[in-house]
């Protein structure tokens, strides 16, 4: 497959590339029940409020003129596909579904507070809170969704070189591409803060190198 390659004899970027990148919109999912709760809500699939349905239409608004979108692609479960189903209506595209972008496995945490989970496993999960490594109880660890979400993500790079494509998925996977992308530690995953229905930017060159050029935005939003 080609790679996108700017103008003959176009300057490099800062980053001192010349092929165009990957450019990946992460969108997360509008509000649900569970979030306004503040439980973790991982494998559950509640649907979005009356706000959530909202925040997808003010994010389809922003994003349905952004001509150069070649795709939609969405975490599986309701509250993320519904809000790319808003974007992808504006667009007149099809919602493709990526497994690899569903969000964390949290086990036996799944509907519970902070607070409760942190009562019942009270070392477990301070440790989870630390430690990639550490999986929630009958669930995933930060480490295994990382594995995954880059898998789905090189698969985008290798159908979309150059091109622009819309994921819409969930706070662990966004943070693990963004983290990805910034070539940070695993403590970006505990100290990076994202709105529901925020918008954040990442582009991959071919050769490896990667910009975050947007981090939870919610200008849609007001």
């Amino acid at each position: 497959m080609a790679t996108a390659v700017a103008g003959a004899g176009a300057a490099p970027t800062w980053q001192g590339q010349r092929a165009e990148p990957t450019r990946i919109l992460l969108l997360r999912h509008g509000q649900t029940e569970l979030s306004v709760q503040r439980r973790y809500s991982g494998r559950g699939n509640p649907e979005l409020t009356e706000l959530g349905l909202q925040q997808a239409e003010s994010a389809a608004a922003r994003l349905g003129v952004v001509a150069d979108i070649a795709a939609v692609v969405s975490s599986p479960l309701a509250r993320a596909r519904t809000t790319a189903q808003a974007v992808a209506d504006r667009l007149g595209l099809d919602v493709g579904i990526d497994d690899g972008f569903i969000e964390t496995d949290f086990g036996a945490w799944e509907g519970l507070t902070f607070t409760e989970a942190s009562g019942r496993d009270p070392d477990l999960h301070a440790r989870w809170l630390s430690d990639t490594d550490v999986e929630a109880p009958g669930g995933e660890s930060f480490a295994q969704v990382a594995v995954r979400v880059t898998a789905a993500k090189n698969a985008l790079l290798h159908r979309y070189p150059g091109q622009t494509v819309l994921v819409v998925s969930h706070v662990t996977p966004i943070k693990s591409l963004l983290r990805e992308a910034l070539g940070t530690g695993p403590e970006l995953l505990f100290r990076l803060h994202l709105d529901l229905a925020s918008l954040s930017i990442a582009e991959f060159y071919p050769d490896g190198g990667s910009v975050v050029r947007l981090v939870n935005d919610t200008g849609h939003l007001s």
